[in-house]
């Protein structure tokens, strides 16, 4: 299955590529290469589109849904976060008062530098 009909078996986006990395710790982090893949509540961006940061292009290469209670140590790694425990300080710190709750799904989007 090439890009093309993997997306369009994807389910619309709710939000555009721009979007995806915007705070700026976290963009930090990815122009350093220590994050390479971000969880979000809905879709942003099609596998094989392009994401800019500063002067640099990153590739969406997997989009795909997890549940929180799914999540690894290597996830958070992913994430540019030593661990799980980390990452999830770092995220119930950004959304106060949301709950961890593990049964609740996220989009994945992978992603990597191209330039």
């Amino acid at each position: 299955m090439n890009n093309e009909q993997t997306n369009a078996a994807l389910p619309p986006k709710t939000c555009t590529i721009d979007r995806l990395i915007t705070v700026p710790s976290d963009i930090n982090k990815t122009l350093e290469g220590k994050k390479t893949a971000t969880r979000r509540n809905g879709r942003y961006a099609d596998i094989g589109e392009i994401m800019k940061l500063e002067d640099q292009q990153f590739r969406i290469d997997h989009v795909y849904q997890q549940t929180l209670g799914e999540l690894t140590d290597e996830h958070a790694k992913q994430e540019g976060y030593a661990n799980l425990e980390q990452y999830k300080e770092a995220i119930l710190a950004m959304h106060p008062g949301m709950p961890w709750a593990p049964k609740m799904k996220v989009w994945v989007h992978e992603f990597s530098r191209i330039n």
